[in-house]
Protein backbone atom coordinates (compact mmCIF):
# COMPACT_ATOMS: atom_id res chain seq x y z
CA UNK A 1 0.00 0.00 0.00
CA UNK A 2 1.93 3.16 -1.18
CA UNK A 3 1.24 5.61 1.55
CA UNK A 4 2.71 8.59 -0.31
CA UNK A 5 -0.55 8.96 -1.99
CA UNK A 6 -1.93 9.73 1.31
CA UNK A 7 -4.08 12.47 2.06
CA UNK A 8 -1.88 15.41 3.86
CA UNK A 9 -5.48 16.68 5.43
CA UNK A 10 -8.96 16.01 6.33
CA UNK A 11 -10.13 18.45 3.96
CA UNK A 12 -7.63 16.53 1.11
CA UNK A 13 -9.62 13.00 2.48
CA UNK A 14 -12.73 14.75 2.03
CA UNK A 15 -12.40 15.95 -1.23
CA UNK A 16 -11.02 12.79 -2.62
CA UNK A 17 -13.94 10.33 -1.04
CA UNK A 18 -16.50 13.07 -2.50
CA UNK A 19 -15.57 12.55 -5.77
CA UNK A 20 -15.88 8.69 -5.81
CA UNK A 21 -19.48 9.22 -5.30
CA UNK A 22 -21.61 8.16 -8.23
CA UNK A 23 -18.34 6.17 -9.51
CA UNK A 24 -19.11 2.48 -9.89
CA UNK A 25 -16.57 -0.01 -8.02
CA UNK A 26 -15.64 -1.21 -11.65
CA UNK A 27 -14.16 2.03 -12.25
CA UNK A 28 -12.21 2.48 -9.56
CA UNK A 29 -10.52 -1.04 -10.14
CA UNK A 30 -9.62 0.22 -13.70
CA UNK A 31 -7.96 3.36 -12.96
CA UNK A 32 -5.82 0.88 -10.48
CA UNK A 33 -5.58 -2.19 -12.39
CA UNK A 34 -7.10 -4.18 -10.52
CA UNK A 35 -9.02 -6.96 -10.90
CA UNK A 36 -12.87 -7.26 -10.13
CA UNK A 37 -13.88 -10.79 -8.02
CA UNK A 38 -16.88 -12.18 -9.44
CA UNK A 39 -18.39 -12.16 -5.91
CA UNK A 40 -16.86 -11.67 -2.63
CA UNK A 41 -17.48 -15.39 -1.10
CA UNK A 42 -13.43 -15.42 -1.23
CA UNK A 43 -12.68 -11.67 -1.37
CA UNK A 44 -15.09 -10.33 1.53
CA UNK A 45 -12.50 -7.61 2.29
CA UNK A 46 -12.12 -6.79 -1.36
CA UNK A 47 -14.23 -3.62 -1.30
CA UNK A 48 -12.63 -1.77 1.55
CA UNK A 49 -8.92 -2.53 0.09
CA UNK A 50 -10.30 -0.89 -3.19
CA UNK A 51 -11.59 2.29 -1.58
CA UNK A 52 -7.97 2.16 0.57
CA UNK A 53 -6.07 2.21 -2.40
CA UNK A 54 -8.30 4.93 -3.83
CA UNK A 55 -7.75 7.23 -0.71
CA UNK A 56 -4.76 6.20 0.52
CA UNK A 57 -4.86 4.72 3.39
CA UNK A 58 -1.65 3.75 5.11
CA UNK A 59 -2.60 1.18 7.79
CA UNK A 60 -2.81 -1.88 5.50
CA UNK A 61 -3.57 -4.78 8.67
CA UNK A 62 -2.15 -2.34 11.46
CA UNK A 63 -4.29 -2.28 14.12
CA UNK A 64 -4.59 1.36 14.25
CA UNK A 65 -6.82 3.61 12.47
CA UNK A 66 -6.61 3.96 8.45
CA UNK A 67 -5.36 7.12 8.54
CA UNK A 68 -3.88 7.24 11.49
CA UNK A 69 -1.98 10.66 11.13
CA UNK A 70 -5.46 12.58 10.33
CA UNK A 71 -7.18 10.42 13.43
CA UNK A 72 -9.32 8.86 11.14
CA UNK A 73 -10.42 4.98 10.15
CA UNK A 74 -12.33 3.95 7.11
CA UNK A 75 -15.12 2.45 6.98
CA UNK A 76 -17.05 0.57 3.81
CA UNK A 77 -20.50 0.51 4.49
CA UNK A 78 -22.75 -1.92 1.95
CA UNK A 79 -26.30 -0.37 1.79
CA UNK A 80 -30.03 -1.72 -0.01
CA UNK A 81 -31.64 0.14 -2.41
CA UNK A 82 -33.13 2.17 0.76
CA UNK A 83 -30.50 3.13 1.66
CA UNK A 84 -30.17 0.79 4.69
CA UNK A 85 -27.23 -1.09 6.04
CA UNK A 86 -27.19 -4.80 4.60
CA UNK A 87 -24.35 -6.06 7.38
CA UNK A 88 -22.84 -5.10 10.81
CA UNK A 89 -19.92 -3.39 10.45
CA UNK A 90 -16.21 -5.29 11.89
CA UNK A 91 -14.02 -2.87 14.40
CA UNK A 92 -11.76 -4.83 15.60
CA UNK A 93 -10.54 -8.00 17.63
CA UNK A 94 -11.72 -8.14 20.75
CA UNK A 95 -9.08 -9.14 23.58
CA UNK A 96 -9.73 -12.38 25.48
CA UNK A 97 -6.78 -12.31 27.95
CA UNK A 98 -4.62 -9.93 29.57
CA UNK A 99 -7.69 -7.49 30.51
CA UNK A 100 -6.18 -6.56 33.97
CA UNK A 101 -6.13 -2.43 33.92
CA UNK A 102 -7.73 -2.17 30.16
CA UNK A 103 -9.72 0.58 30.04
CA UNK A 104 -12.26 1.74 27.15
CA UNK A 105 -10.23 4.69 26.24
CA UNK A 106 -6.99 2.68 25.74
CA UNK A 107 -9.21 0.51 23.57
CA UNK A 108 -8.85 -0.51 20.06
CA UNK A 109 -12.59 0.22 19.78
CA UNK A 110 -12.67 3.51 21.51
CA UNK A 111 -9.39 4.08 19.33
CA UNK A 112 -10.93 3.63 15.96
CA UNK A 113 -14.24 5.05 16.59
CA UNK A 114 -13.22 8.16 17.05
CA UNK A 115 -13.78 9.48 13.77
CA UNK A 116 -14.84 7.50 10.71
CA UNK A 117 -15.74 7.81 7.17
CA UNK A 118 -18.36 5.78 6.30
CA UNK A 119 -18.27 5.14 2.48
CA UNK A 120 -21.35 3.93 1.31
CA UNK A 121 -21.38 1.38 -1.47
CA UNK A 122 -24.48 -0.21 -2.97
CA UNK A 123 -24.26 -3.99 -1.70
CA UNK A 124 -27.70 -5.76 -3.46
CA UNK A 125 -26.21 -9.06 -4.37
CA UNK A 126 -28.48 -9.11 -7.94
CA UNK A 127 -26.23 -5.85 -8.61
CA UNK A 128 -22.53 -7.17 -9.91
CA UNK A 129 -19.68 -6.15 -8.19
CA UNK A 130 -17.98 -3.99 -11.09
CA UNK A 131 -21.89 -2.05 -11.75
CA UNK A 132 -21.97 -1.18 -7.26
CA UNK A 133 -21.93 2.76 -7.26
CA UNK A 134 -20.29 4.49 -4.45
CA UNK A 135 -22.46 6.67 -2.19
CA UNK A 136 -21.99 10.42 -0.74
CA UNK A 137 -18.90 9.69 1.96
CA UNK A 138 -19.83 10.95 5.75
CA UNK A 139 -16.92 11.70 8.03
CA UNK A 140 -18.81 11.31 11.64
CA UNK A 141 -17.31 11.60 14.95
CA UNK A 142 -19.49 10.14 17.88
CA UNK A 143 -21.68 12.15 19.61
CA UNK A 144 -22.00 12.14 23.19
CA UNK A 145 -24.68 9.85 23.41
CA UNK A 146 -23.10 7.20 21.12
CA UNK A 147 -20.23 7.94 22.91
CA UNK A 148 -21.42 6.64 26.09
CA UNK A 149 -23.70 3.22 24.05
CA UNK A 150 -20.40 2.34 22.98
CA UNK A 151 -18.56 2.77 25.71
CA UNK A 152 -21.25 1.10 28.09
CA UNK A 153 -21.47 -2.23 25.74
CA UNK A 154 -18.00 -2.61 25.33
CA UNK A 155 -17.15 -2.67 29.40
CA UNK A 156 -20.11 -5.00 29.80
CA UNK A 157 -19.13 -6.97 27.46
CA UNK A 158 -15.17 -7.06 28.66
CA UNK A 159 -16.46 -7.52 31.92
CA UNK A 160 -18.17 -10.80 30.75
CA UNK A 161 -14.98 -12.21 29.13
CA UNK A 162 -12.84 -11.26 32.37
CA UNK A 163 -15.51 -13.34 34.13
CA UNK A 164 -14.39 -16.40 31.99
CA UNK A 165 -17.67 -15.76 30.31
CA UNK A 166 -16.85 -15.81 26.65
CA UNK A 167 -18.86 -18.73 25.08
CA UNK A 168 -22.00 -17.43 26.85
CA UNK A 169 -22.08 -13.55 25.19
CA UNK A 170 -24.78 -13.61 22.25
CA UNK A 171 -24.67 -11.04 19.44
CA UNK A 172 -27.81 -10.06 21.52
CA UNK A 173 -25.65 -8.54 23.84
CA UNK A 174 -25.24 -5.25 23.87
CA UNK A 175 -27.51 -1.95 22.71
CA UNK A 176 -25.30 -0.70 19.63
CA UNK A 177 -21.87 -2.88 20.06
CA UNK A 178 -21.82 -7.15 19.51
CA UNK A 179 -19.44 -9.37 19.89
CA UNK A 180 -19.15 -12.09 17.73
CA UNK A 181 -16.66 -14.98 16.74
CA UNK A 182 -14.38 -13.38 13.85
CA UNK A 183 -11.99 -15.90 12.09
CA UNK A 184 -11.63 -17.59 8.59
CA UNK A 185 -13.23 -21.28 10.07
CA UNK A 186 -13.98 -22.42 13.59
CA UNK A 187 -11.05 -24.51 14.08
CA UNK A 188 -8.97 -21.08 14.41
CA UNK A 189 -8.58 -21.03 18.03
CA UNK A 190 -6.95 -18.61 20.23
CA UNK A 191 -6.31 -18.15 24.67
CA UNK A 192 -9.01 -16.85 26.50
CA UNK A 193 -9.84 -16.86 30.07
CA UNK A 194 -11.50 -19.63 31.85
CA UNK A 195 -14.20 -19.24 34.06
CA UNK A 196 -12.14 -20.89 36.99
CA UNK A 197 -9.55 -17.81 35.78
CA UNK A 198 -6.86 -20.22 34.24
CA UNK A 199 -6.66 -20.28 30.48
CA UNK A 200 -8.59 -21.93 27.63
CA UNK A 201 -8.82 -22.42 24.41
CA UNK A 202 -11.35 -20.80 22.17
CA UNK A 203 -12.43 -19.31 18.76
CA UNK A 204 -11.12 -15.60 18.08
CA UNK A 205 -13.73 -13.23 18.64
CA UNK A 206 -14.37 -9.67 17.23
CA UNK A 207 -16.42 -6.17 17.93
CA UNK A 208 -18.93 -5.38 15.41
CA UNK A 209 -21.29 -1.95 15.10
CA UNK A 210 -24.98 -3.40 14.97
CA UNK A 211 -26.57 -2.10 11.85
CA UNK A 212 -29.19 0.27 13.88
CA UNK A 213 -26.41 2.47 14.95
CA UNK A 214 -24.83 2.83 11.40
CA UNK A 215 -28.09 2.93 10.24
CA UNK A 216 -28.94 5.37 12.83
CA UNK A 217 -25.84 7.38 11.35
CA UNK A 218 -26.51 7.29 7.44
CA UNK A 219 -29.95 8.50 8.55
CA UNK A 220 -28.60 11.63 10.47
CA UNK A 221 -26.44 12.64 7.29
CA UNK A 222 -29.13 11.82 4.94
CA UNK A 223 -32.24 12.35 6.66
Amino acid sequence: MNSQNSPKSLEELNQRANMLAGLTLGQIAKQHNVKVPANLRRDKGWIGQLIELELGATAGSKPEQDFLHLGVELKTIPINATGKPIETTYVSVAPLTKLTGLTWEDSLVCHKLQRVLWVPVEGERDIPIADRRVGTPILWEPSHDEYLQLKQDWEEIIELIALGKVEKISARHGEVLQLRPKAANSRALTESIAEDGSIKMTNPRGFYLKTQFTQAILSRFFG
